[in-house]
């Protein structure tokens, strides 16, 4: 019996080790096809995402074009080759196969080049760390909590004060990627958002089937910190915000695809306008060795993941990830977590500690992570079933901010992804001395509502009004022209109102220089469009 068992262990290792995964890019896209999407982007995009570009002065750009659909298909056609993700950003696909097999298909004219997901068979690659349960933690039992057993995860960040102002996330669209959402169209504490129309979809990317189950219930409770409403129990942090619900994650085993497969899911997430991703996902370790992330990898451009997140970043959405939870092991974040376009989130206690579980950076480029922190320590949730409770890891932490985010944003539409990120992050109470653990700190929602609201003001006088700066002036005066104006008359005047001063003006020569005036104070007119403008100076 023995020797049959230990002839079985072989036979299964020896065809598991054939197996590989890979990302195998394509040749450039055909400029004419770009061209020809490029000039009517409803074709490949709603009119929410093209809205939401717009605003943000986003640019529609060859990565929203779709990849080669018939290239595609010829690799799915070759001996061997499963295709299982794609990503038009990339311009790539992520097979399943042989080696031999997967490099076969350079023989393709229009294959570029191919990642192995082992990357011995690449390049040279660090040892093999011990794959955990990536929801231990989480799936630790708690005890049922009472009335408002949200509010300290509320209060802490100050999420309370966006919805005293009303700012609930309206008109903001979230996408959650988890591994299922079981009971989520039964579920009282989404009756709400069912029945007002702001549950938009769901997709399981992995079984490629429009149904919200998937292989695990992590996403019911992950999804509740955001978008959860019981009244007089349980609320969210964006509860009138809408939302699509995503399956990337394979239940059944632990491998890269899964990154393929999350931003095949931020690609279309980006198609349909969406503002805010959450992420309570992170790889570093998988099933197979070869294929696992060292530290050196995990520099916020190597994975696929990172080079995901950063796209999704560049495309004007906020990708608010979990750091995740191997501060006692492996120590520092995962995957997308490390990518500078993810907004990265520890996990701190009820008294604002930091919880030891929670994975640290930075990552291996440096850069600063996580970005800021969130209860994460027997955090509030709603089960399935619609029980109010609580759990624990980084998985909380993540949605917790990415419904501030959602209420946050709602406030100022029209400001962009970074701008809001970094008012996030000037907020939090180790901004200016952050730390491996901490990052930037526990982030003020309301402080950073404050600073974005007068920036949002200050954007909206730039539009239709002049603006002149440095102020004090030292040597020469600069002159931002409104968009409704091209050419204007300046004028300058002492305190006695003798004029000292008159030049016409336009957006392209707008430096008027007072290098040769005394140090005092001026009045500085502008006239533009028959409408005259006055402005105080102050010449040191």
């Amino acid at each position: 019996m023995k020797k049959l068992l230990l002839l079985l262990v072989f036979v299964s290792t020896f065809s598991y080790a054939q197996t590989e995964d890979a990302l195998v890019f394509l040749e450039a896209k055909d400029p004419a096809v770009v061209s020809a999407a490029l000039a009517a982007p409803i074709t490949i995009l709603t009119q929410a995402a093209i809205d939401r570009k717009n605003t943000q002065g986003i640019a529609i750009d060859d990565r929203d074009v779709p990849l080669n659909e018939i290239q595609k298909a010829a690799i799915e056609a070759a001996t061997g080759i499963t295709v299982l993700a794609k990503s038009k950003w990339l311009n790539a696909v992520y097979v399943r196969g042989t080696e031999n097999n997967i490099n076969n298909l350079l023989n393709l004219p229009f294959v570029t080049d191919i990642e192995f997901a082992d990357k011995s068979l690449n390049r040279p690659t660090a040892g093999r760390q011990f794959t955990k349960d990536k929801f231990e933690i989480e799936n630790q039992p708690r005890p049922v909590y009472n009335y408002g057993s949200a509010t300290n995860q509320t209060q802490m960040i100050n999420v309370d004060y966006l919805h005293e102002n009303d700012y609930i996330g309206q008109d903001i669209v979230v996408a959650f990627m988890d591994n299922g959402y079981p009971g989520v169209l039964t579920n009282p504490a989404y009756a709400t958002l069912r029945n007002e129309g702001r549950l938009l979809g769901y997709y399981d990317f992995v079984d490629r089937s429009e149904n919200p189950n998937g292989t695990g219930n992590h996403g019911s409770a992950t999804f509740s910190d955001a978008a959860g409403f019981l009244n007089g129990q349980f609320v969210g942090t964006a509860p009138g915000a809408s939302y699509y619900l995503y399956i990337t994650e394979d239940g059944n085993s632990e491998s890269p695809a899964e990154e393929a497969y999350w931003v095949e899911a931020l690609e279309r997430a980006d198609s349909l306008g969406v503002y805010v991703t959450n992420t309570s996902l992170g790889y570093q370790a998988f099933d197979n060795p070869g294929f696992d992330h060292s530290y050196a990898d995990l520099d916020g451009l190597t994975t696929i993941a990172a080079r995901g997140a950063n796209a999704g970043f560049d495309k004007g959405m906020i990708n608010v990830t979990s750091a995740g939870n191997q501060g006692n092991d492996f120590g520092k974040v995962a995957t997308p977590a490390d990518a500078p376009g993810s907004f990265t989130i520890g996990a701190v206690d009820a008294n604002e500690n930091y919880v030891n579980f929670s994975s640290r950076g930075p990552n291996a480029s440096g850069v600063i992570k996580p970005d800021v922190m969130a209860k994460g320590l027997d955090a509030a949730i709603v089960s399935q079933n619609g029980n109010v409770t609580t759990a624990s890891g980084t998985s909380f932490s993540s949605p917790i901010t990415a419904g501030a985010v959602a209420s946050l944003w709602s406030a100022v539409p029209t400001l962009k992804n970074d701008v809001v990120m970094q008012a996030i992050r000037e907020s939090a109470d180790r901004y200016n001395s952050p730390t491996d653990q901490y990052g930037y700190g526990i982030p003020d929602f309301g402080t950073a509502l404050n600073s974005l609201l007068t920036i949002g003001v200050e954007e909206q006088l730039l539009d239709s009004h002049f603006a002149l700066y440095p102020n004090p002036v030292t040597t020469e005066i600069n002159i931002s022209f409104p968009k409704n104006a091209e050419n204007a008359e300046f004028m300058l005047f002492n305190i006695l109102g003798e004029r000292l001063l008159q030049k016409n003006i336009s957006a392209m020569k707008n430096r008027i220089d007072v290098s040769g005036l005394a140090s005092g104070m001026y009045i500085a007119s502008i006239t533009s469009n028959n409408k005259t403008t006055s402005y105080k100076i102050i010449k040191e």
